[in-house]
């Protein structure tokens, strides 16, 4: 009887992991976000002064100064991303100063949007992502991977500004719900803020056809997340990136600080609601950086472009150390993000080819 126990016993100690309860481990869902190419040297340096006095790409300059500058980059980087330097920084940690050595490089060809989403997702850069077309992802992205698990299956949901990503998460195999794009929420059950949203916005124009305003992204996701608590979520927030292009520093500067403030509110619930208070694990990252040098390059992005390979990554949970901003020499890439993620829920993703290696310094 004893020995049949201690089987027993075994047993139980081996599916434990594949149910996303290893030992050791506390995180039981996992939140990735994007914002669509945010530059390194915002998110560490804040506002870049002569872009904020350039009245090219700025309209109000004086008002623009009076928001966002402040005399070392230690401030202007606490202005424009206040929780990224504070509680994120207090109890995360931050990759990718380049001016300390940390640096953190998409490992695609291309540089753009696409590759780079696909690399964060399926943990593997492939020559045959050479486009943002609407092409269906021949891949299957960690997020998949992670719901034909029967443990997952229907708890994990995506959101994005562009609307690009049900092509890329492959909603049509993988079965994830993707609200992506000007998409409305679906379904009988729908609360009175997503019937509100799904009036609202037709209403607004947004400045481009391919991408909504990330205030629908935003409140679509969190709406789904308080009435359907999804232990794994996937949320793009785009404004960044469209901006750029755009030639608009100042918006681009606003977009990522209200990015800043919805990832605070998203962060800020969870750590209220029973099913995630400290159980959930953030990572934030994106999916291409951006020219540099010369000063123009800044709205642009791709292989003609120095600096668009240099990216960054964040993490914070009750699994990660509060280091802070990581200060030491070191090199990570965009393709180990699939693979951590899954770690963090205890699963130890694989997929045809050989993905990027897990973030060991993000574990306690």
């Amino acid at each position: 009887m004893k020995k049949l126990s201690f089987t027993l016993l075994l047993c139980v100690a081996a599916i434990l992991p594949s149910l996303g309860q290893p030992a050791g481990l506390h995180t039981r869902n996992v939140f990735i976000i994007t914002l669509d190419g945010m530059r390194w040297e915002e998110v560490f340096e804040g506002a870049t002064d002569s872009l904020m006095t350039d009245l090219e790409y700025v309209k109000d300059t004086a008002a623009l100064l009076g928001r966002f500058d402040a005399p070392t980059p230690e401030e202007r980087r606490e202005k424009l991303l206040p929780w990224f330097w504070s509680t994120l920084s207090n109890s995360g940690q931050l990759y990718g100063n380049r001016r300390l050595g940390n640096k953190v490089d998409v490992t695609n060809f291309f540089w753009f949007s696409y590759p780079g989403y696909n690399e964060i997702l399926v943990g593997y850069s492939d020559p045959r992502i050479n486009s943002n077309d609407k092409v269906w992802n021949p891949n299957v992205t960690v997020l998949e991977w992670i719901n034909r698990r029967p443990e997952f299956n229907g708890r994990v949901a995506a959101f994005g500004s562009w609307d690009v990503f049900p092509y890329i998460i492959n909603e049509k195999r993988s079965g994830i719900p993707v609200n992506a794009g000007f998409e409305l929420a679906q379904g009988d059950n729908l609360s009175e803020r997503e019937q509100f949203l799904n009036a609202l916005q037709p209403t607004i124009p947004s400045p481009w056809g391919s991408v909504r305003l990330d205030a629908f992204t935003h409140h679509y996701a969190l709406e789904y997340i308080k009435k359907n608590h999804p232990r794994l979520v996937y949320i793009s927030y785009g404004e960044t990136d469209d901006f750029a292009h755009d030639g608009r520093y100042d918006h681009y500067l606003k977009s990522a600080h209200q990015a800043d403030q919805w990832i605070h509110e998203l962060w800020d619930y969870v750590q209220a609601d029973p099913f995630y208070a400290g159980k959930t694990t953030f990572m934030i990252t994106t999916d291409h950086g951006r020219g540099a040098s010369p000063k123009h390059e800044w709205k642009s992005h791709g292989k003609t472009y120095e600096g668009s390979n240099a990216i960054w990554m964040a993490a914070i949970g009750p699994d990660t150390p509060p280091i802070g901003e990581m200060k030491t020499d070191g090199q990570w890439w965009q393709n180990q993000a699939a693979k951590t993620a899954a770690a963090f829920l205890g699963l130890d993703y694989s997929n045809e080819e050989e993905t990027g290696a897990v973030i060991k310094e993000m574990f306690k």
